[in-house]
């Protein structure tokens, strides 16, 4: 609903467009992002599970992966049904306080997400760097104090940026969100009045999170390198870097998606909208998606717990 004041109104709803552009197309790409968005709940679900039975991956780097997973899940079905509803019903409608509550879903738990991979880079570097001391220095206490501080560090980040929306720019110009969810710029770009203050916040955010979370990764992974350079045997080396290959893979997969879409948001202005937002929605599906996949590959426990799976259904079968 709009309150008309001069040329902008306020508003107590907005409605989604999906992908502009590729309306018509849109009962066709509910099929793969359905079926993406399956395979995500379905992966992450089965490594819950399976972390909860096997007693042998209550470790912390499988902890902390649960956590990946829960974040995986809340990201993706923070955004998944409401574009499969747009999708098949045209349900683009979305209340204003129901947008804000998604946008800090998707912003905060992205922000989780690199915490926890610090988290993780923290760990492979106690693991390979000062191995007799890991288990006592990551216990199960200080596990979970790392996932509640990844949480509340995301809380502290995000929370202000709705806030702002709802006290500072009641008025809009139009309710038509050129996108298939509540991404923060998407709905301040539609705001009138100063937006200088959400811009720069948004900013100086995703410049904490990313840059810097990013730069302490590499620089516990150049410490790790090094440690690993020193050891005796080029097999030791090998084996002692493929501990960390899960975790290497897992941050590419949630980086590059987030800097390509980035960059090209913000540079890339001859670059058609369809594909602005069909790179949006890819990094918040992409990891959800991968993530299981790469540790079910490379992690030999959870490779044999699901090959163990799979044997004992097929015998029942």
């Amino acid at each position: 609903m709009l309150i008309s004041h001069n040329a902008c109104s306020v508003t107590t709803s907005f409605c989604l467009t999906g992908i502009p552009g590729l309306e018509s197309l849109h009962i066709w790409l509910s099929i793969p992002f359905g079926s993406m968005y399956l395979v995500a709940v379905v992966g992450n679900m089965s490594i819950l599970a399976m972390v909860r039975v096997e007693r042998s991956l209550h470790q912390p780097m499988y902890f902390f992966l649960c956590m990946l997973a829960v974040i995986d899940l809340v990201l993706s079905t923070s955004t998944m049904p409401k574009l499969l509803g747009i999708f098949w019903f045209g349900a683009g409608e979305i209340g204003l306080n129901a947008c804000l509550i998604q946008m800090f879903l998707i912003h905060c738990f992205a922000t989780v997400e690199s915490g926890i991979f610090l988290a993780m880079a923290f760990d492979r570097y106690v693991a390979i760097c000062d191995p007799l001391h890991h288990t006592s220095v990551l216990t199960h206490a200080v596990v979970g104090r790392l996932g509640l501080a990844a949480l509340l560090r995301g809380v502290l980040y995000i929370g202000p940026l709705p806030l702002m929306i709802r006290l500072r720019l009641p008025f809009y110009r139009t309710q038509i969100i050129a996108h298939s969810y509540c991404e923060h710029m998407a709905v301040v770009t539609l705001a009138c009045g100063d937006t200088r203050v959400n811009n720069l916040y948004g900013m100086g955010i995703g410049f904490l999170v990313l840059i810097l979370d990013s730069l302490a990764i590499t620089a516990s992974y150049v410490m790790i390198f090094r440690t690993v350079m020193g050891l005796a045997t080029p097999e030791a080396r090998v084996k002692t870097l493929g501990t960390c290959g899960s975790h290497i893979c897992a941050i590419l997969v949630f980086y590059i998606p987030i800097a390509v879409s980035s960059l090209t948001h913000r540079f890339g202005h001859h670059v058609p909208p369809h594909i602005h937002i069909l790179l949006a929605n890819f990094y918040l599906l992409i990891p959800p998606i991968l993530n299981p996949v790469v540790y079910a590959v490379r992690t030999k426990q959870i490779r044999e717990r699901l090959l163990h799976i799979l044997k004992a259904r097929t015998q029942l079968t």
